[in-house]
């Protein structure tokens, strides 16, 4: 009985201790924390966060959502999981810290993203290792008010080696240039004093350099205009690339109509405005019904907003200026790229909600849509359409499939 009671205590004891040596093993993989820590997790992490999270976040500052440094600290893990799934339903079910969240950032909704437990830890994981990461602008910031910092301090150096060596090297060459104008005339001395020299020598020692003379050789008139069509040739091309580009256009619209104020300060959908952007290959001008249908109520006494009372009792439309033009060569459609593509209003228009005139920030070129095909990742999570294509691809490449990879550069596609 004795030896039984031994054993069996003894084996309760192994037992624990493999346990413990299993969770310590666990843990060493996971950082303690249930964040993996190996490279390739990070990498893959870093993937997922660049291509859907960097759009509202970054790690060290707040871009539309709050900077994500240390977020992992912040909330239990199963907790960050459920409110990347589905945000809403955690700040609808009265978590206290979910509310806080919405509330202190205009109750902006944050996109739900069906991915699973593995691809969350992953963007943890990198998210983690940036968090430790000293961020550029910060380092940065202390050099431009003047309280000196390494990276100016070097910026400073670099710049003042270049200008000595710049220096350094043209007395270096004007010296040069002194000793051979030295040897020239002893030599030519020397050679004036001999009097076995032949006619054509003569000549040579006689020579006197003349600035007009070398302007008139045909080497010089050869060069100068090479030179000449070269630069026109240049500017022709320059100019003949930049027809019908408008980057940086902003025309005076009929009504003083601030993006700034109302998709930036109030947080208003961009499709609430414009409503056939996930349905039609136009985005469509708002009409004045849909201004109405604040303003009806709100700031009546406004200048501008008569204007949109005048349009409507006329029932005539408000005749607002085109910002963003293609050439009638070219077919885009919005409904592809923001409804199918999943593209955000930004990545084309820019920063639209910060603008009180609205620009083209982009150049709309054919090189610019031919870049964004290049390198922009086909969506394809949840889209049955492309499955045989996804099967397709990966028999032949290990990398994402691309926009150029189903015919994002074929004429056709945009010329027809």
């Amino acid at each position: 009985m004795l030896f039984k009671t031994f054993f069996s205590r003894l084996a309760l004891t192994l037992m624990l201790m493999v346990s413990l040596m299993a969770s310590s093993i666990a843990q060493d993989a996971s950082g303690g924390d249930g964040i993996p820590t190996d490279e390739a997790t990070i990498s893959a992490g870093q993937s997922l966060f660049e291509d859907n999270c960097t759009v509202c976040h970054a790690v060290h500052e707040v871009v539309v959502g709050p900077a994500l440094k240390d977020v992992h600290e912040r909330r239990p893990l199963d907790w960050i999981q459920s409110f990347i799934r589905n945000s809403q339903k955690v700040i609808q079910s009265g978590d206290e810290y979910a509310v806080k969240l919405y509330e202190e950032y205009n109750k902006t909704e944050m996109t739900s993203f069906d991915f699973s437990n593995e691809e969350i830890n992953s963007i943890l994981a990198y998210i983690k290792v940036e968090s430790g990461k000293t961020p550029v602008a910060a380092a940065e910031e202390p050099a431009a008010d003047g309280a000196s910092a390494t990276q100016a301090g070097a910026s400073e150096g670099v710049s003042d080696f270049v200008m000595y060596a710049l220096v350094i090297n043209l007395v270096i060459l004007v010296l040069i240039l002194i000793v051979l104008a030295m040897i020239v005339r002893v030599l030519t001395k020397y050679l004036e004093q001999k009097s076995d020299l032949d006619v054509e020598d003569q000549e040579i020692i006689s020579a006197r350099f003349s600035l007009a003379a070398l302007f008139k050789s045909k080497p010089m008139i050869a060069i100068m205009t090479i030179l000449f069509v070269a630069v026109i040739t240049k500017t022709v091309i320059d100019s003949l690339f930049h027809v019908g580009v408008q980057q940086g256009y902003a025309p005076v619209q009929p009504i003083a109509f601030s993006h700034e104020i109302h998709a930036g300060q109030y947080d208003i959908d961009c499709n609430y405005c414009h409503t056939g952007v996930e349905k039609s290959k136009n985005a469509n001008i708002p009409s004045a019904n849909i201004c109405m249908n604040c303003h009806s109520a709100i700031k009546t006494d406004s200048d501008e907003i008569a204007k949109i009372y005048a349009a409507v009792e006329n029932n005539q439309p408000i005749e607002w200026v085109r910002v963003h033009n293609l050439p009638d060569l070219a077919y885009f459609n919005h409904s592809q790229h923001v409804k199918v593509g999943g593209l955000e209003c930004q990545q084309c228009h820019g920063e639209v909600e910060t603008m009180e005139v609205v620009r083209q920030e982009a150049p709309l070129t054919m090189g610019w849509c031919i870049d964004c095909h290049r390198t922009t990742e086909v969506n394809s999570k949840g889209n049955a359409y492309y499955d045989k294509l996804v099967e397709l691809h990966a028999e032949h490449s290990k990398e994402p499939m691309r926009v150029e990879d189903i015919g994002g550069l074929e004429c056709s596609k945009c010329h027809y």
